[in-house]
């Protein structure tokens, strides 16, 4: 089913032409249908790349999504130019007042700083504190999975001896929960941060559960029932993204490693190999499916 978008975001033309159907605000109005609204705080340095990455995998719902992007006001934004966002993305202030089906929050490369010192971390707890009453369901995605755990439970995070990306294995450890339904025991993910989570620290908290993890980068998904899911990885990552990040932190000087389980032989100059899209795929159905439109009311 298509994706209900505002025309002036230049990521339709490039979800065309993957056949993908994005539908524009005009033509979804003449349409007497209950679509599924859906907010998105997309903090993430790329905006147009993570549009497309999150709008790639929304699209494989057969619900009809109207999607909404928001913008931080007191972030100070380097890589996307203030006209594109005034153009594409609501301020929070404009739409706190609404209710929303399902809240996506994206990472964002602070995770070297303590939650306090990220200059909007008193917007992002207005935006948590929101999304308790006015959304049915948020999915957290890597540094945001883990503030929203430490704002929600006061899990902390701890800082890793050096950057963990790659492709791992994972493991199902609750099969019962519906968001892993139809995943295999077994299933691929990517990562890329500086920070994990203690799975001792989770279990500390009887309204959370992990329900997927890994034996080399720990705790990969936790939930509290549904209302909040936090996702300690990104699952939204294309096929190209960690060679992106490789490239451009090697052109930095960082001398980064290798993303492991990447690139076959570990040669950067060979095509990735794919093995987490489908699952990442059947993640984000699954959400939207059991955990807001099967959640959520049809009239708010």
């Amino acid at each position: 089913m298509p994706i209900r978008l505002k025309e002036t975001l230049p990521v339709i033309e490039k979800l065309k032409k993957e056949n993908i159907f994005a539908m524009t605000e005009e033509r979804a109005m003449h349409q007497d249908i209950r679509e599924l609204k859906i907010a998105v705080l997309n903090i993430m340095p790329d905006k147009e790349e993570t549009e497309r990455h999150l709008l790639r995998l929304l699209s494989n719902s057969p619900l009809q999504i109207e999607v909404t992007f928001i913008r931080l006001t007191t972030h100070k934004y380097k890589n996307t130019p203030m006209s594109y966002l005034l153009k594409n993305y609501l301020p929070f202030y404009q739409i706190e007042h609404k209710y929303y089906d399902g809240l996506i929050i994206t990472g964002a490369p602070v995770e070297k700083l303590a939650y306090e010192d990220v200059d909007y971390w008193g917007e992002l707890s207005a935006i948590f504190e929101w999304s308790r009453i006015h959304v049915t369901s948020t999915l957290y995605l890597c540094w945001a999975a883990q503030a929203g755990l430490y704002y929600h439970y006061g899990v902390p995070k701890y800082d890793l001896d050096k950057k963990l990306s790659g492709i791992f294995r994972h493991t199902v450890t609750d099969t019962s929960n519906e968001l892993v339904r139809g995943l295999d025991k077994n299933f691929y993910a990517p990562h890329s941060r500086y920070t994990g989570i203690s799975r001792d620290e989770i279990l500390k908290v009887n309204e959370l559960s992990i329900i997927a993890e890994s034996d080399e980068t720990g705790v990969y998904i936790v939930s509290d029932g549904g209302k909040n899911i936090f996702v300690n990885g990104h699952p939204e990552y294309d096929l190209y993204r960690l060679a992106e990040e490789y490239i451009r932190d090697t052109d930095k000087g960082i001398s980064p490693d290798i993303p492991k389980n990447y690139f076959p032989d570990d040669d950067p100059d060979k095509e990735p190999e794919s093995r987490w899209i489908s699952a990442s795929s059947l993640l984000f159905s699954n959400w939207l499916n059991y955990f807001v439109y099967q959640i959520t009311p049809y009239e708010f």
